[in-house]
């Protein structure tokens, strides 16, 4: 392992501009100024791990170091242990705010008071916040990182006496003039947990502001690109644009994953020259196989029924038509796991391929195939061989898999997937693609190789899958067309075209798994085989 420079790509916990490459935080939030100079109560939501806590450390040190405003940021995590006991978790948020303002290197008068008045349970917050307004010679701003910490009747509690404070304001009451709630979800959740309907305005709540919750996006190619150009400037190690353009790619701006993948080439695999593409792939490849703790945090997920709901009519390439499940939507896009506009798919190609593999594992424990007998005597990847095997594999144990598969609708794909995977993933690549209504998988497989006079080469084959369903027709005739199409994309002369029977007529276990010759329209000859 090398020894980091001075700063390092951060992949845990907030930033310091002190100890880590980082670009501008605010300018990420750029409504959040203005919302506060309006005194306004809002959302700022986005995944975990994205930056949100870096965002609102720093626009709460610009805030109080103008003069006029004494904002402070504090966590709201600890009280997760109260659940619903509401008067501890006021206790719990009333310390961690005041740990905060004595570690924030106030003067004392902008201090909270020494010992909170006594109130009531289910009141002391809304007192605490008062008590401090009122002797504070600036305007308060309170920014809550980590409301998601807050349960149950502690949400409740906590949320109805921010509201009742705001109500107050007009009348003279003391109370901060702009609250910033952060967390992982938007603000109809939070409206929710007032006793509030998210689809229903309500003229007094400082939470009827959808229109004006705040997500923090993730990053563009061009901040990857000035982000690791920090190092390059400090360290004179250059990231290749093609790299940059790679890292984008594969990451979509993904905060995390930007700086992961970074932090794994330079410091992980020591890389000292200049940064490539191959070193990108190289480097996404060690992330996914160590399963790091974002990636096993978010992966976790897949299994909860309202993820379920979402995840398995996209991994099904099956319509997403349920619309009374919204809220599953909006739930599985605040998590980070899918895009944030239409079409429904997975949010990155770092995480469609996580969550193929995470799905996959139980399947691929049943694998007992050697990859090394797979490659041919030119270090080619024997793929016909592998696909015969897929078959003998099939009959034994495919119906017993798809029972045991949670996906139920998606086992076909998953467990193909997990073959693959046991299989290539030792010395080649696979790349897959799908998305809600596509009604197909593709996958690539990238094999390297060396040729015969030394040079490095990369062997490519494409895929794809279709599944045959009760009461629908013979998918053969619209696999060759989007296979045609895929192939074009690759400029590829051949591929295969896998179909699975789900039909309660499908011919029995033991008799599938059959291979055909087709010509698609482009007249590309191509292999079809029937599971």
């Amino acid at each position: 392992m090398r020894t980091p420079p001075a700063k390092s790509f951060n992949t845990a916990g907030p930033c310091d501009p002190r100890l880590h490459y980082m670009l501008p935080p605010t300018p990420r939030l750029p409504e959040a100024r203005t919302l506060i100079d309006m005194d306004r109560y809002f959302v700022v939501h986005a995944p975990r791990q994205t930056g949100k806590t870096t965002a609102l450390e720093a626009l709460a040190s610009e805030l109080t170091a103008e003069g006029d405003i004494a904002a402070l940021m504090f966590s709201c995590e600890r009280a997760k242990s109260a659940g619903d006991d509401y008067a501890a978790a006021e206790e719990i948020l009333l310390k961690s705010l005041r740990q905060a303002a004595e570690w924030s290197g106030w003067p004392e008068e902008l201090l909270p008071p020494d010992s909170w008045p006594q109130a009531p349970a289910g009141t002391r917050f809304d007192s605490a916040l008062t008590e401090w307004c009122r002797r504070s010679p600036r305007r308060v701003v309170l920014l809550m990182d980590e409301v998601d910490g807050l349960q149950g009747n502690s949400m409740i509690s906590i949320l109805s006496q921010l509201r009742d404070g705001h109500n107050a304001r007009p009348k003279g009451r003391p109370f901060p003039a702009s609250v910033v709630l952060c967390g992982l979800r938007d603000v109809r959740d939070y409206k929710v947990a007032c006793g509030g309907d998210a689809d229903r305005s309500n003229p007094i709540s400082p939470f009827n502001i959808v229109t004006k919750s705040l997500r923090l996006g993730d990053f563009t190619a061009g901040q990857i690109g000035e982000l690791y150009e920090q190092h390059t400037e400090a360290t004179g190690q250059e990231f290749t644009k093609d790299a940059v353009d790679r890292a984008f790619e594969l990451t979509q701006g993904q905060p995390w994953l930007v700086n992961a993948l970074a932090h794994e080439i330079i410091v992980e695999m020591g890389v000292t020259d200049a940064v490539t593409v191959a070193r990108v792939d190289e480097a996404k490849e060690r992330l996914i196989r160590a399963r790091a703790m974002h990636l096993d945090s978010l992966m976790a997920r897949l299994h909860e029924p309202r993820v379920k709901r979402v995840m398995e009519p996209i991994v099904a390439g099956d319509l997403y038509t349920d619309s009374a499940l919204s809220d599953d939507l909006s739930y599985v896009r605040d998590l980070g796991l899918i895009k944030q506009k239409p079409p429904l798919e997975v949010a990155n190609p770092i995480y469609r391929e996580v969550i193929l593999r995470v799905l996959g594992d139980s399947s691929q424990q049943n694998v007992r195939a050697d990859p090394r007998s797979f490659v041919l005597p030119d270090g080619r990847f024997d793929l016909p061989r592998l696909l015969e095997e897929f078959v003998v594999f099939w009959r034994e144990h495919g119906e017993v898999l798809i029972r045991q598969e949670n996906y139920h609708e998606a086992a076909c794909q998953i467990i193909l997937m997990a073959f693959l995977h046991r299989l290539v993933n030792g010395g080649g690549y696979l790349d897959r693609e799908y998305a809600a209504g596509t009604k197909r998988l593709d996958v690539l497989v990238r094999w390297p190789y060396t040729g015969p006079d030394g040079e490095r080469l990369m062997q490519r084959e494409a895929m794809e899958l279709k599944v045959w369903r009760a009461g629908k027709d013979d998918p053969l005739s619209d696999g060759l067309a989007q296979l045609d199409g895929y192939l074009d994309r690759l400029s590829l002369t051949t591929g295969v075209l896998v179909i699975f029977d789900r039909r309660p007529e499908a011919a029995p276990w033991n008799q599938r798994g059959t291979f055909e010759q087709a010509t698609t329209s482009s007249g590309r000859q191509v292999t079809v085989l029937r599971g």
